[in-house]
């Protein structure tokens, strides 16, 4: 148990050390990664990736009427990945510990500069549950501390 604490509390002081968001959800749950687009314009063009090396996982091309997830299907994701037509970000839906990892967006804008982000997706199995509740409790107290 002193262990896992130890664990926990590492686990928790790293997050966001990386300069990606971080996301984590219980298996089975939805998890919605945010494009930071507030509308898709015309001729945006965004990509979702996944994993090392990355692989395309959803691509958004409004000019060309493209909102397409089955490049998906071939990594897991199949019928599980939802885009919002207006934003581009990217729901994981009914998620399994397997699609924890990287994920990637670039968003390509004819008048503005490449943006990208990332977010490290950890998902939860029933035996990891109890250390990411010690992790809330824990960030909680810290919060509170503050």
């Amino acid at each position: 148990m002193f262990h896992r604490f130890w664990f926990c509390l590492c686990l928790w002081r790293l997050v966001g050390v990386f300069g990606e968001s971080v996301k984590m959800v219980t298996e089975g749950d939805s998890v919605t990664l945010e494009s930071g687009v507030t509308e898709i314009q015309t001729r945006d063009l965004i990509a979702w990736t996944f994993g090392r090396p990355e692989t395309q996982i959803a691509l958004i091309d409004k000019e060309d009427g493209i909102f397409s997830t089955s490049d998906g299907d071939a990594v897991g994701f199949r019928d599980r990945l939802k885009l919002d037509h207006q934003t581009g970000s990217l729901t994981i839906t009914n998620t399994r510990t397997t699609d924890s990892g990287l994920y990637h967006v670039t968003i390509k804008g004819i008048n503005t500069q490449t943006t990208n982000k990332r977010f490290s997706v950890t998902v939860y199995g029933e035996s990891q549950l109890q250390c990411h509740l010690c992790c809330q409790i824990h960030e909680k107290l810290f919060y509170k501390l503050k």
